[in-house]
C-alpha cells in the first residue's frame, strides 16, 4: 500500500494507540507508517465490546438475583477467566467455581476475600457488598 492509501478511520482505540503498517513511499522503497485504524476493524471491535458489555450486564443480573456470587461479575467486568483469575489469587480453579456460589462466598475468610479484591483491584468491602 502507498502511504497515502493507509487507513486512518476513527475508532474506539485511537486516543489509545495506533498500528503499524509498512507502506511504500514516493521512491518505492518500503517504511512505517502509522494508522488510526480501519473500517473493517473498527466494527470488529465495536461487536466484541458490544459482546463484552453483555457479558458484563450477565453476570451483573445474576448477582443481582442471587445466582451466583460478586466473582463471577468482576471476573466479567476484568476481562479474566478461571486460569487467569487462579494465578492471580492462587486458588485452585474447582475452588474458584465453588466461591461463584452465593451460598459459598458468604463464608469466604477476610483473607481469601483479600486475595479476590486484590485481584480484581478493588476493597474487600466493595467486593463483599456488591449486589448487582
Amino acid at each position: 500500500m502507498k502511504k497515502s492509501q493507509v487507513p486512518q478511520d476513527k475508532s474506539a482505540l485511537e486516543n489509545f494507540t495506533r498500528e503499524v503498517c509498512y507502506v511504500k513511499n514516493d521512491e518505492g522503497k518500503y517504511e512505517t507508517d502509522l494508522s488510526q485504524g480501519w473500517e473493517t476493524k473498527k466494527i470488529a471491535l465495536d461487536k466484541a465490546w458490544e459482546h463484552i458489555e453483555e457479558r458484563v450486564d450477565e453476570a451483573k443480573r445474576q448477582v443481582k438475583e442471587g445466582l451466583s456470587s460478586p466473582i463471577v461479575y468482576f471476573l466479567e467486568l476484568r476481562l479474566m477467566d478461571l486460569t487467569v483469575l487462579s494465578g492471580y489469587t492462587g486458588f485452585w480453579k474447582w475452588q474458584i467455581k465453588r466461591h461463584m456460589k452465593p451460598g459459598r462466598f458468604q463464608q469466604l475468610s477476610s483473607s481469601q476475600l483479600q486475595k479476590y479484591a486484590d485481584a480484581f483491584d478493588v476493597t474487600v468491602e466493595e467486593l463483599r457488598n456488591f449486589k448487582g
